[in-house]
């Protein structure tokens, strides 16, 4: 059996390394390709770390097991998958590789002449290092064409992001499958150039030269700076705990020190580091449940400094060239677990976020203050979301927000509608597809935050009426406009899937499509009430929207929701259809807009379990009444009746419900 993309087949990979991180990479390796048959080989030259290694990840895997990420006999297939050697011999057959050793430019280069001496001349080779640049990697490689660095972040097995960094000498071919590959199987790849440290790192250990410079100047003690940082920039844990887990003081003392010739002068590796890797000491943070105390001053003082230092890290990555707004706001918040930085900078207002650089500058001499935060001074930062490629005639327009499965918000509708209108409007493109970035899901539905945000029923309205202004638009495109399911699409996912004209999804989701909005006290605001059963009929339709119950890709292609199941990704086969289509090669057969007939005078009795009566009653009386309409009549109806709940008591009980406890939590609706 073989992992299959691009006509490349993966039949076997491999991970040089067991220390820190390499167990964690053939974990996440082994879970997603076992199921595809493929092994997965880790080479050490120690038996003790291959032992030590093994333990680590048999140990993890159990954990999950006993938390119910894993079935048992998916444990014992990912494990048994596994084979740990110091025979680098093992590696024949593999046409990828993971380096994941000390990071030593010397040790590094011997990896891959070893490498290079076993595997196929095609054979990619990916180096997990922190800092050094490919081309140092892959100096004395025989194909360095066919290296490149891709870094990983703690731990490597569920921290999504992944930095693909290129060297000069790598093929474009080799960077564009890898960076499809990781999305494939999970991961939210970004694409860095090559410098020393590459994109985030200079943010993680900026951050803690930060932090450690406050400590020094006598701001605050290690504890006090540790808790001010997390709790001012939204961390996860503060930076010295994060040095602390990851046993990141050696390798930061050493990228500091680097950073000061190749990055700015600012960059310096603190006394107080040094002490701590010379004695080999943790720093000494807060205890399980300890209370640290602090003054509003020393919390405001602190907090300045480390919000000014983030956004000046920030920005000079972005005016450094190797990243980008988008990449940068979406992958440093998801990788450390901060604040974005650029949606803060919008927040806050980018003025604001100048001063509180500049004061930091002007207090820690060599920092820079970065040009694209002066030249947006007092307009926000336009940060993409949504983006467009094209492929053989077609755009392929995909939304691209992982943290929260590409979730809807009216900033997303506004940058989708800004492409589908650049699309019309170009002459050398026959149509679009419409996809949702990674696999598990094309759209998980409207941004809840947003929704429970809404107080009035004229704000409901609006809000619905937004929506319909980018969806009408799509539906209304002359050229040919298809979505790629290319994971499951509920609530506002679905109803964008709907307001394209065909679609199509990767085959075997369990999970396809799902108008889940009653669970939550609300109905379809964006079309679903009245293009779901234009598409799949009136019945089914009805049911579907009143028991929140989804459907699978199998159904999907039964009720007609769907044209086609495609095997792994659908995008180049909607690629194809929309060509077909364009081509009057296949008939293109758009909603019906017109009033449907036959309908009945009130909803069939349901029996609806906990959910609640008065919304029912609403989507009821909205979808029945708004069907006998015109399309578009009835979206209308659709919007004045999804303000109608807003103002209902369900629709606050289901939303708090969802925000405090959960998807899966029952909200107790009171039926008013």
């Amino acid at each position: 059996m073989a992992f299959t993309l691009k006509n490349w087949s993966l039949e076997k990979v491999g991970v040089v390394g067991s220390g820190q991180i390499g167990p964690d990479i053939a974990l996440f390796f082994t879970k997603v390709l076992a199921p595809f048959g493929v092994p997965v080989v880790v080479v050490d030259v120690s038996q003790d770390a291959l032992n030590a290694g093994k333990a680590k990840l048999e140990k993890k895997v159990a954990k999950g097991v006993e938390t119910g990420a894993f079935k048992a006999d998916e444990a014992q297939r990912m494990t048994g998958n596994i084979t740990w050697t110091t025979d680098y011999s093992a590696f024949k057959g593999c046409r990828l590789v993971v380096e994941a050793a000390t990071e030593n430019p010397g040790i590094k280069q011997k990896i891959v002449a070893a490498l290079e001496a076993v595997v196929e001349p095609d054979c990619i080779i990916a180096s997990n290092s922190s800092h050094l640049e490919p081309e140092v990697i892959f100096e004395k490689a025989k194909a360095p064409e066919h290296g490149l660095v891709v870094h990983y972040f703690f731990p490597a097995e569920r921290n999504i992001i992944v930095e693909v960094v290129p060297g000069k000498a790598t093929h474009d071919v080799v960077t564009d499958w890898v960076m499809d590959f990781y999305e494939q199987i999970g991961k939210a790849p970004i694409l860095v150039g090559s410098r020393y440290g590459y994109a985030i790192d200079p943010v993680f250990e900026g951050l803690f030269l930060a932090a450690a410079l406050q400590v020094e100047s006598g701001a605050g003690s290690v504890k006090q700076v540790d808790e001010i940082a997390r709790k001012a920039l939204g961390l996860g844990i503060g930076p010295f705990t994060a040095m602390n887990l990851t046993g990141g003081n050696p390798i930061t003392a050493v990228g500091l020190d680097h950073y000061t010739a190749k990055i700015h002068k600012w960059f310096r590796t603190p006394a107080s580091l040094k002490a701590k890797v010379e004695k080999k000491e943790p720093w000494e943070t807060a205890g399980k449940g300890e209370k640290i105390e602090y003054t509003e001053e020393q919390f405001r003082k602190i907090a300045d400094a480390m919000t000014g230092a983030y956004f000046g890290l920030v920005g000079e990555i972005v005016d450094s060239g190797i990243s980008n707004v988008g990449d940068m706001n979406m992958a440093v918040s998801t990788a450390l677990v901060v604040k974005p930085p650029f949606e803060w900078m919008n927040e806050i207002g980018t003025g604001n976020a100048l001063k509180l650089v500049e004061q930091y500058a002007a207090s820690n001499p060599g920092f820079p203050v970065p040009k694209c935060i002066k030249e947006r001074a007092g307009k926000p930062f336009e940060i993409p979301m949504v983006f467009r490629r094209d492929v053989n005639g077609v755009a392929v327009i995909k939304i691209r927000r992982p943290a929260v499965l590409n979730a809807l918000n009216l900033e997303v509708f506004r940058q989708l509608r800004a492409h589908c209108e650049a699309v019309e409007g170009d002459a050398g493109i026959k149509g679009a597809v419409i996809t949702g970035f990674g696999t598990k899901a094309f759209v998980s539905g409207a941004d809840i935050d947003m929704l429970a945000a809404l107080k009035t029923a004229a704000e409901g309205e609006a809000n619905s009426r937004q929506f319909h202004v980018t969806l009408d638009y799509i539906e209304d495109m002359r050229k040919p406009v298809i979505c790629a399911y290319n994971g499951l699409a509920l609530g506002g996912g679905n109803e964008l899937a709907m307001a394209c004209h065909a679609r199509i999804a990767r085959k075997g989701l369990k999970l396809l499509a799902g108008q889940p909005e009653v669970n939550l006290g609300i109905i379809p605001g964006a079309g679903g009430t009245q293009r779901l059963p234009r598409w799949i009929g009136f019945d089914r339709a009805l049911q579907m929207m009143r028991t929140a119950k989804p459907i699978d890709g199998k159904t999907g292609l039964e009720l007609g929701l769907i044209v086609e199941e495609v095997e792994g990704d659908p995008v180049p086969r909607a690629v194809e259809l929309v060509n077909e289509y364009a081509g009057g090669k296949r008939e293109l057969k758009r909603i019906a807009r017109e009033a449907l007939t036959g309908l009945p005078g009130k909803a069939p009795d349901l029996d609806i379990g906990h959910l609640s009566k008065r919304i029912d009653q609403i989507l009821c009386d909205t979808v029945i009444n708004g069907c006998k309409l015109p399309l578009r009549d009835g979206l209308k109806l659709e919007s004045k009746a999804f303000g109608e709940c807003v103002e209902t008591e369900d629709m606050h009980i289901g939303m708090e419900t969802f925000l405090k406890e959960g998807a899966r939590a029952k909200a107790a609706f009171k039926h008013k």
